[in-house]
């Protein structure tokens, strides 16, 4: 649980209602470490008054975030169903949907899952259920982030939160492909439209830009690039479709325009743990005319203005695009990978560094902050 910016993760007893119309009771077997969870804790998806002020101001209410329960990576056993629940069973093996598709608004009929209206509510304390809370510490109702919180031993989630998946996946590749093996994998196909021959760099080649590599390459990329500071995640890179690599955007720059013989990538894909503003102008100068640069890592919300040159997207007709779970849809991505993943099309075991018991917690973030690690599990049994 995270009681504020800057605190540490801590252990504590909850409260936790049994499953309702609509929800189950998942006993979690592993959850995946994300930045997405340590943003809470820097501070970097957190608005600063001024920021909130300018969002009511515009008809937003930010809600009020902590006290907070982390994870929304993970995969166990449904424990329990409430009424209505007719996807799963007890002793059903699931992976999480850190956004609840409903399935029948206008985005989910369109075949875009990711927006779903439902899935909207991944900072609300109560349930999208029926509007209730089910985690309480004490006196204080607690929110569970993206209506998971798989840092627990029990989730209770509404159905539409998770996917029952076949007997013979580990649980930690089922794990995995519920956040950011998906969202780097679409982020690197889908989302920035690679086709075969094109050459795709890569920001940030964490537990997400691993998966946007092995998505370049697999949609028949010539050149991949792979982009970060950290040595060790440069020497994997290879593992998972790099061609090449570099440190910095300005070793990247000379090397992509040897490669392309001054033309530049056909797509750059930004997945670093925090995008500062700084970095959106020259990964748009690696990107070619006609070409579109994807936007996948979260920038703090202390930093609203980003620098841009207007006139080469708009004389170079130049893309710069966002996109959320690169794209992909749960349900159908979801079986798709790990099927990908059993035929040994989809590299995901190499993506575990070190798995941590829950005491563990906050060692396991240190070495996210610190690039020790591709990807850390929590491993509950």
């Amino acid at each position: 649980m995270l009681r504020g910016i800057g605190k540490d993760w801590e252990i504590c007893d909850i409260t936790l209602d049994p499953p309702r119309t609509g929800e189950v009771l998942v006993k979690m077997s592993v959850a995946g470490l994300c930045d997405s969870d340590d943003h809470f804790a820097t501070g970097d998806l957190v608005p600063g008054p001024e920021i909130v002020e300018m969002m009511r101001a515009n008809g937003i209410e930010f809600p009020e975030l902590f006290p907070l329960l982390g994870g929304h990576e993970g995969a166990g056993v449904v424990a329990e169903v409430g009424p209505e629940v007719h996807s799963v069973q007890p002793g059903d093996r699931v992976s999480m949907s850190f956004i609840a598709a409903c399935g029948a608004c206008r985005w989910c009929v369109s075949g875009a899952t990711y927006l779903c209206d439902v899935g909207a509510a991944m900072f609300a304390r109560e349930m999208t259920t029926d509007g209730t809370v089910r985690r309480h510490v004490g006196d204080e109702d607690l929110l569970a982030l993206m209506q998971l919180g798989t840092f627990a031993e029990y989730v209770v989630a509404s159905e539409k939160s998770v996917i029952k998946i076949d007997d013979a996946i580990p649980m930690h590749a089922a794990a995995l492909v519920s956040c950011g093996v998906t969202t780097g994998w679409g982020s690197g196909t889908v989302a920035a439209g690679t086709e075969p021959g094109d050459t795709v760099v890569v920001f940030g080649i964490g537990g997400v830009g691993m998966n946007a590599l092995q998505g370049a390459r697999a949609a028949g990329a010539k050149y991949v690039v792979g982009v970060d500071p950290v040595a060790f995640k440069r020497y994997s890179a290879p593992i998972f479709g790099a061609t090449h690599t570099a440190e910095s955007v300005e070793a990247a720059l000379p090397l992509v325009r040897e490669l392309t013989l001054g033309v530049m990538a056909d797509r750059v894909v930004i997945t670093a743990g925090v995008v500062h503003a700084d970095l959106i102008a020259p990964a748009m100068m690696l990107t070619r005319k006609g070409g579109s640069c994807v936007l996948t890592g979260m920038t703090p919300y202390s930093e609203m203005l980003v620098p841009l040159v207007l006139s080469d997207m708009a004389l170079f007709h130049k893309q710069l695009k966002g996109t959320i779970y690169g794209g992909m849809n749960p349900r159908a991505s979801t079986p798709m990978l790990l099927s990908m993943y059993q035929n040994g099309k989809l590299k995901l075991d190499e993506l575990v560094s070190r798995g941590y018991r829950l005491e563990e917690i906050n060692d396991a973030v240190t070495d996210m902050r610190e690039g020790r690690n591709i990807r850390g599990i929590i491993e509950f049994d």
